[in-house]
């Protein structure tokens, strides 16, 4: 008698991110966020994104951090997917701002961010996650990471690009004039926030 074959699992794309819901506490999830997080009333929270190229051209990648009130983005390059030398970096990157510029960060649930706790313990910054039954709270960094993606399009050799560089990038993407900023750039308001302690 021949025995039932097995049923093959679906195949994830290959580069895909799997998602860690079950590391994700209860109390980390956007859900819970605050509103003065979501209404961009209060400075000092950002939104993450890891930017993936094609995996042929090696397991670099950047990590894209806007923050919401200001739109000012910072961009990190990493050598691989691996959570906490990225968490790192973001300490190290955000570790000289004060405590008010860096109050939190929401990232979505791929690996890479599954080293949240550190930036807690770093830099006493809380950490949010999106939730895909919130749709309507998913999509405000999807237009910063299109803007990005026009200078960094998924078949970027990263090898071939500078952290020096990406500071630069930095520099153009946050002098650029924002209507929803009344005209201002992104520097311009971050700096505002600077001066006036959040």
């Amino acid at each position: 008698m021949h025995s039932k074959p097995a049923r093959r699992l679906r195949r994830l794309p290959r580069g895909s991110r799997k998602p860690r819901d079950g590391l994700i506490p209860f109390e980390c999830r956007i859900s819970q966020r605050p509103d003065f997080v979501d209404d961009r009333s209060e400075f000092g929270h950002w939104e993450g994104d890891l930017l993936i190229f094609k995996r042929e051209l090696g397991e670099a990648n950047i990590t894209s951090l806007v923050e919401r009130k200001s739109r000012y983005t910072v961009l990190i390059k990493n050598r691989s997917r691996h959570s906490r030398p990225i968490m790192d970096k973001i300490i190290d990157a955000f570790s000289p701002l004060p405590s008010f510029a860096r109050r939190s960060f929401t990232f979505d649930r791929g690996t890479e961010f599954a080293g949240f706790r550190a930036l807690e313990d770093g830099i006493g910054a809380r950490s949010w996650f999106r939730d895909q039954t919130h749709p309507g709270r998913k999509m405000p960094w999807k237009t910063p990471t299109s803007r990005i993606r026009r200078f960094l399009p998924g078949n970027t050799d990263l090898s071939n690009i500078t952290q020096q560089q990406l500071v630069d990038l930095d520099h153009h993407l946050n002098a650029q004039p924002r209507k929803r900023l009344g005209y201002k750039t992104p520097a311009e308001v971050f700096i505002a926030h600077l001066r006036e302690g959040g």
